[in-house]
């Protein structure tokens, strides 16, 4: 046993060992990475909370997202921390602060767009080392070249963030030149900085800036904070080679007390579970830690202690880095230190939580519905408020509403009976699971499955329905109906609200005769798969149905393939993958109605009708909710309290069909709800209310254009 902790297998005590960096300790090898979460400078309360839980989850280092330095780097509609000035230093002070409560070291990201921002709130020309067109979205806005000055201007304004980030209490500042978003990487690159002057041309040109900034920030660090540089390695977009990267590492090896090494573009630094696997970041940064003498962390999705282990072992990194699978548990180190990994909620690697800043709304995980919760509604991930009074709570359906509705009444102790008509818990979970590239989706499922291990006070049981009669019968006290949703096949979908006059002769399939193995009649034959969902599910069947030999076409009326995944950084992978499964991609067009045998197709500009060769129509549109149950207890509500009933409520897709963390989230929230004492008319969460501004007078016009 280790001698530690009689707990924790000794394999695992190297990452609990303290880790010096500059003129702070950190006291295990967790850190929580910078990382964005939909807060920001507008919920600054509920970022606090969301940060001041991770470092009591035993998080050693807990850093903020980008925090913009000046108005010249707004990253609208983006939102981040802000220090402009020094009325934003109480609200990055209370970020810090809460980390600090839990003894964890506070960070916090600097960082100037420059090139990338395209300053819709300052309306201020964005600038970077050449004049480019802005790289973020598409906007339609230029930069332009910075002078000498505004190079100038940029240190002055990247040392005085520094001040207020020392003001505000944080122990560890950030130079970010990473995940092509800021002004400091911009300068490396050789495709984006152009200049003929000392601070371009060659490497040593290029990465005079940053040097200049490492210099500064140490200079004003220096026994107060330690400083980290957060460096973009191996991304082709930016143009750095290898040797570049590691003449940059080498030459500046010394200057930061702790590097931060981040692989490509951020849609590969945060690959989802469908494109890359634990770890996947390593080839990128390996080899990297033998250029300096200084401390280097990583990311990689990791969840298996002994993958971390061995990063450490084999000098990959020191310290673990994480932003998902902080998010999925913001206490993964406790239950590492204590023993109980199989008390570890892990991250699935869907990216629904990058989706909060694609946008600008509060962060939210698939696996841990209480993030972002935290301040906002008072939930912890770990701890659920007791109940009042006795009751038995009868939840019908066991996928992710249901089991987590039940396992989270159970976890503040009431009798719960959960019931599932099948024989397997997880519901839709386990069915998509099985799809191209989810498996790691399961874990939602696992992870449940393990509370009911641990919770006497809930009975499950399979092939199991009750009727209306039997739930009256049996003397529960409320009914939470988790029977989730149906793929509609009449058409109806996003762009389409009343059903469609389908062709006669073309055999039909949804997504639920898919993953209940229905297949199409002939191997090899044409499928149409019309997609109108518009997030994951029409390009994991397009892909699934191409590998099993049938030839594929995927028609959808929006601009791109799975176009929702777009928020969750997945998009362009999923059109290459199909792509390279050989499937035929026809965008813009809706489904019509046309003569029998033929699927028809209109342009959705034009109207132009086009016919499609198909033996088969797979309809990706909408979901129906299916709650026949909760039907029938409505209509005889009269006879609840004669049967000691009193509530019965839908929850998860038999509510409202949505995504996963959607029907988590809902579970959770039921169970947060159960015996409120709340008036029903109160706000659902506490919020931040700015605060007004002196209504100072206008200046007056020096002249008059009324004519």
């Amino acid at each position: 046993m280790s001698p530690s902790n009689p707990a924790r297998d000794p394999r695992y005590d190297i990452l609990f060992t303290p880790v010096t960096i500059g003129p702070v300790t950190a006291r295990n090898r967790f850190f929580q990475v910078p990382h964005c979460n939909g807060m920001g400078y507008r919920d600054p309360t509920s970022e606090a909370f969301m940060r001041g839980v991770k470092a009591e989850g035993g998080w050693a280092v807990v850093c903020t997202e980008e925090a913009e330095i000046h108005p010249t780097a707004d990253l609208t509609p983006a939102i981040e921390l802000r220090l402009w000035d020094d009325d934003d230093i109480p609200a990055v002070a209370r970020i810090a602060d809460k980390i600090h409560e839990y003894d964890a070291l506070a960070g916090i990201e600097l960082t100037h767009g420059g090139a990338h921002s395209p300053n819709l709130a300052s309306r201020i020309v964005p600038m970077g080392p050449t004049a480019l067109p802005v790289s973020s979205d598409h906007h339609p806005v230029n930069a332009r070249a910075m002078t000498l000055a505004d190079i100038a201007d940029v240190r002055a304004w990247h040392r005085a963030a520094v001040r207020r980030s020392l003001q505000a209490g944080f122990d560890l500042v950030y130079v970010y030149a990473g995940h092509g978003m800021t002004v400091l990487e911009q300068f490396l690159s050789p495709r984006h900085n152009q200049r003929t002057d000392g601070y371009g041309g060659d490497l040593a040109g290029r990465m005079r800036l940053l040097r200049e900034v490492l210099e500064e920030t140490r200079e004003l660090c220096a026994g107060k904070a330690a400083v980290a540089c957060r460096l973009g390695v191996d991304d082709p977009e930016m143009g750095v080679s290898r040797a570049e990267t590691e003449e940059i590492v080498g030459t500046l090896a010394e200057l930061p007390d702790l590097w931060d090494f981040v692989a490509g573009a951020w849609e590969d630094d945060s690959m989802s579970s469908r494109f890359g696997p634990e770890g996947g970041q390593e080839k990128a940064v390996a080899g990297l830690k033998q250029l300096t003498s200084k401390p280097v962390v990583g990311v990689g999705r990791f969840t298996s202690p002994d993958e971390m282990v061995r990063q450490v072992r084999s000098g990959v990194l020191d310290f673990i880095g994480a932003a998902r699978p902080s998010i999925a548990d913001p206490f993964l180190p406790n239950k590492i230190r204590e023993g109980r990994l199989e008390a570890i909620r892990e991250c699935i690697g869907c990216n629904i939580c990058v989706s909060g800043d694609w946008t600008s709304s509060p962060i939210r995980c698939t696996q841990n519905p209480s993030m972002g919760e935290e301040w906002r509604r008072g939930w912890h991930p770990e701890r659920l408020r007791p109940r009042r009074i006795d009751a038995r709570v009868l939840v019908v359906g066991a996928g992710p509403a249901g089991l987590e509705a039940a396992t989270s009444l159970g976890r503040r102790g009431f009798d719960v009976t959960l019931l599932e008509s099948s024989r397997h818990l997880g519901g839709r979970v386990r069915r998509e699971a099985r799809l191209p590239g989810l498996s790691a989706w399961i874990r939602v499922v696992d992870h449940r499955e393990y509370l009911l291990t641990t919770l006497p006070n809930v009975e499950h049981y399979f092939e199991s329905e009750l009727s209306a009669d039997e739930v009256l019968e049996h003397g529960f006290d409320h009914v939470a109906v988790a029977t989730g949703a149906v793929w509609r096949a009449d058409g109806v979908g996003r762009s389409r609200a009343v059903p469609l006059d389908l062709p006669a002769h073309v055999p039909l399939l949804t997504p639920d005769d898919l993953m209940h193995g229905r297949r199409p009649a002939d191997p090899g034959s044409r499928v149409l798969l019309y997609d109108d969902d518009h997030y994951y599910m029409g390009g994991a069947l397009a892909e699934l149905l191409a590998r099993e030999g049938y030839q594929v076409e995927l028609v959808t009326p929006a601009a791109d393939v799975s176009a929702w995944t777009a928020n969750t950084m997945e998009l362009t992978k999923i059109r290459a993958r199909i792509m390279g499964a050989g499937v035929q991609v026809s965008t813009r067009r809706s489904l019509a109605a046309g003569p029998a045998g033929v699927v028809t197709t209109g342009c959705v500009f034009t109207g132009e009708l086009r016919e499609h060769a198909a033996d088969t129509l797979v309809l990706v549109t909408g979901r129906a909710a299916r709650s026949p149950l909760h039907t029938e207890l409505i209509a005889r509500e009269d006879q609840w309290a004669g049967a000691g009933l009193k509530t019965v409520d839908l929850i998860g897709d038999a509510l409202a069909p949505g995504i996963i963390a959607a029907a988590v989230w809902s579970g959770r929230e039921y169970a947060e709800q159960l015996q409120s004492e709340g008036p029903r008319d109160a706000l659902p969460y506490r919020r931040e209310v700015t605060r007004l501004a002196p209504m100072d007078p206008l200046p007056t016009p020096a002249t008059s254009d009324n004519g």
